[in-house]
């Protein structure tokens, strides 16, 4: 029986979200604000939780309709027949959402919504389930725009981003799903060298690895629709099989990850192992190394930078301002890595200006609440030159016109 599904993933990434679904064989793939819509079986939400490396949560709608008070909103959850997917010995958690909803209290609508579950759980059982904030069985979730309400049951649980592999983070990191989205709008392929001289705890390059290993994202960890009274252990049970069966740790891939703390490099090396990267850190194909950024050397004649590196909000290097890092880091861009495509995700907008770089094209990309922008550059041979030329006063285009980054 088709069902309908939304998939949340951060702002700015729907449309690699929906073709990822695509991918997966959802039908009826329609990206909205915050995520995309789309149709399939329980089974293909299952595969979508297990593969999807950009989705958030997975959620299931399992009621809608209009309303107008708190009253309606009381007697639309009440109709649904929750009692077919949990028991009433089973903890909840509710959660409301609003889009130009004109009702004031979205606490007192969350009070109304978890009443009508509580309420049709008592009268037909005479038990009522217990209200967990922080460990619940089953999460509800109820989103309101101007004049309609849809109700879903969260099929992911905890966010899937949580890989099950993270142990210990470096300084700021971001989230899996967020460094899956950046290799993936890079247009990054394992064939492809591929360097993050800012690596911190390692996420971008970890799932460089399990991306080029063909090691689905939800392997190593548990699902909320584990939960359900309508869980279908078999197909779930089959899903898994296949995962596995597809992993190859032989896939060719050339990694390489910095990072000038040799502690952070470590817990990097520790989370690669728990990924199951632990054949790629051994044959050196991916390979984890304490060296500073402004001394960076290329790892092959031409390939990719894909990198978060410090700024103002999650970073204050002791040994240099973030603009006078990252000046040096340019430099070093510029004369060691011609041919060279680096991607850079930064809340600074001025980061082009820091670096005298003139971006081929930004992205706008949200880190959390944090608004921020994916910035290319390519690198081509003679920029450093013609900069020193620009400088001088001598004939010739300069790196800021966009000669020296594309």
């Amino acid at each position: 029986m088709a069902e309908t599904f939304f998939a949340v993933c951060p702002r700015g990434l729907e449309p690699v979200l929906a073709q990822e679904l695509r991918t997966l064989g959802a039908s009826a793939v329609r990206p909205a604000a915050g995520g995309a819509q789309f149709g399939g079986t329980l089974a293909t939400a299952y595969a979508a939780n297990l593969h999807c490396r950009i989705a958030s949560r997975i959620l299931w709608r399992v009621g809608q309709g209009s309303y107008r008070n708190e009253t309606d909103l009381y007697e639309l959850a009440r109709q649904i027949a929750w009692e077919r997917e949990f028991s009433p010995g089973q903890s909840l958690r509710v959660d409301v959402t609003a889009n130009r909803s004109p009702l004031r209290s979205l606490q007192f609508v969350t009070l109304r919504v978890k009443d009508a579950i509580v309420d049709r759980a008592r009268d037909r059982s005479g038990e009522r389930p217990s209200i967990d904030r922080a460990h619940p069985d089953v999460q509800v979730l109820a989103h309101l725009d101007e004049q309609t309400v849809q109700l879903y049951i969260d099929l992911s649980g905890e966010s899937l981003f949580k890989r099950g592999w993270r142990a210990d983070k470096g300084e700021a990191p971001i989230k899996e799903n967020l460094a899956a989205a950046l290799l993936l709008l890079a247009g990054w392929t394992p064939q492809q060298p591929l360097l993050d001289p800012f690596c911190g705890s390692g996420t971008i390059v970890i799932e460089a690895g399990c991306i080029a290993t063909n090691r689905a994202p939800g392997l190593q960890r548990r699902f909320g629709f584990e939960n359900l009274r309508g869980f279908d252990r078999a197909a779930w049970s089959s899903l898994q099989q296949q995962a596995r069966a597809a992993i190859d740790d032989r896939a060719p891939m050339q990694l390489v990850g910095r990072d000038i703390s040799t502690r952070v490099i470590a817990i990097a090396g520790a989370n690669a192992q728990r990924a199951g990267l632990g054949a790629a850190l051994q044959n050196r194909s991916l390979v984890l190394e304490a060296t500073d950024a402004r001394a960076a050397e290329p790892t092959a004649e031409r390939g990719m930078i894909v990198t978060n590196p410090p700024y103002g909000e999650q970073s204050n290097p002791k040994s240099a301002s973030v603009a006078s890092l990252m000046s040096d880091f340019a430099g070093q861009l510029k004369r060691k890595f011609p041919g060279w495509q680096a991607w850079l995700l930064s809340s600074d907008r001025k980061l082009p200006q820091q670096m005298r770089l003139r971006e081929s094209s930004k992205t706008v990309l949200f880190n959390g609440a944090l608004e921020c922008r994916l910035f290319r550059f390519d690198m081509v041979a003679g920029s450093m030159r013609r900069e020193r030329a620009a400088d001088r006063g001598d004939a010739g285009p300069a790196v800021e016109d966009g000669h020296g980054a594309g």
